[in-house]
């Protein structure tokens, strides 16, 4: 194993790791408080530390170290680090929404799942049930993530607009006006073309990989 490989290795461990730990704070709160309120600051920390560590994907792809696109790596990872720096925490009122517990559900067992597949697969190989769960939980959990990232952002939009955070309005000396709730409808507008085209992706992934050894069994 080289320098590399075993950096990636450890990279993706820890991830695992810590979408682990996440999604045991954030579902040990829905069990004691009964109640989803509340979820989102009792495991906030490691959510800030794990999400934004993903920015680390967009070096590994830029630098060849691993074979996805950079600039859909780019595109992913933005989406999720905007969501969580952009939005939750620039905008408290919506922490407690039932959008959050939606989108933390879904990211957690996703990432969970994904990062253990990487992990097995430098090191060798991943098992089968691994594999498959990686090519057959998303048709479920992908769209129950993207509904609660959009109401998340939709449910904000009011603070955003009272508040004024982020936006530069007009008149000013440097005579560039910026509206960040105008900038969250694009984002929201842009999920459009973008999700189905890597819904359907992970689709073609998974009978490429599940379907392809099913056949060879066979």
């Amino acid at each position: 194993m080289n320098a590399s490989t075993g950096y990636l290795v450890l990279y993706n461990f820890f991830m695992t790791l810590g979408w682990s730990f996440t999604f045991i704070v954030s579902f040990a709160h829905f069990v004691v408080d009964e109640s989803y309120i509340g979820m989102y600051d009792a495991c906030k920390v490691p959510l800030y530390i794990f999400q934004t560590g993903a920015v680390l994907e967009i070096v590994h792809a830029a630098v060849g170290m691993v074979r996805s696109n950079p600039v859909i790596t780019a595109l992913q990872v933005y989406s999720r680090v905007f969501l969580v720096w952009g939005i939750c925490h620039s905008f408290p009122q919506i922490q407690n929404t039932v959008a959050v517990p939606m989108f933390l559900f879904a990211w957690s067992v996703t990432e969970i799942i994904r990062y253990s597949y990487y992990t097995y697969g430098l090191l060798g190989a991943s098992p089968a049930v691994l594999v498959w769960c990686r090519y057959t939980l998303f048709i479920i959990l992908y769209p129950i993530g993207v509904t609660g990232e959009l109401l998340t952002i939709y449910w904000a939009l009011p603070a955003m607009r009272e508040s004024g955070r982020y936006s530069l309005p007009m008149p000013n000396s440097l005579n560039f006006g910026f509206d960040y709730a105008s900038f969250c409808i694009l984002t929201m507008i842009s999920y459009i073309p973008v999700f189905p085209q890597l819904y359907l992706h992970m689709f073609a992934q998974r009978k490429k990989i599940i379907g392809g050894a099913t056949k060879k069994t066979e």
